[in-house]
């Protein structure tokens, strides 16, 4: 396996003889194919950081993340959101399948 992206509490693996990718989450490691990937992706991007430094929107600072229908559930803090937006966004410009955000003028 190779190690796509390294952040603080995640790892993410690309294993190029099963056509997967694992996920690290120190833990646990979860195989995922590139259609879970991609899902992963649209759920992390989805959540509004915003809502976690409001106590009416979130009251208690977490996020409970289900992957692979339903196969793995995760409860995640802030910090650990923030680092697997982190993870997602950089493993995928590392596989080429995404370009690095710019800043809007």
């Amino acid at each position: 396996m190779n190690v796509v992206f390294k952040s603080t509490y995640y790892t993410l693996y690309q294993s190029t003889a099963e056509r997967r990718y694992y996920i690290d989450f120190g833990q646990k490691m979860v195989r995922i194919s590139l259609c879970e990937l991609l899902s992963l992706r649209h759920k992390i991007m989805s959540i509004s950081i915003e809502d976690h430094f409001d106590s009416d929107l979130n009251s208690h600072g977490f996020e409970v993340l289900m992957l692979c229908n339903k196969e793995h559930l995760f409860i995640l803090n802030t910090l650990e959101v923030l680092d697997l937006k982190t993870l997602i966004d950089n493993g995928f410009v590392a596989l080429g399948l995404s370009a690095r955000a710019g800043a809007l003028i």
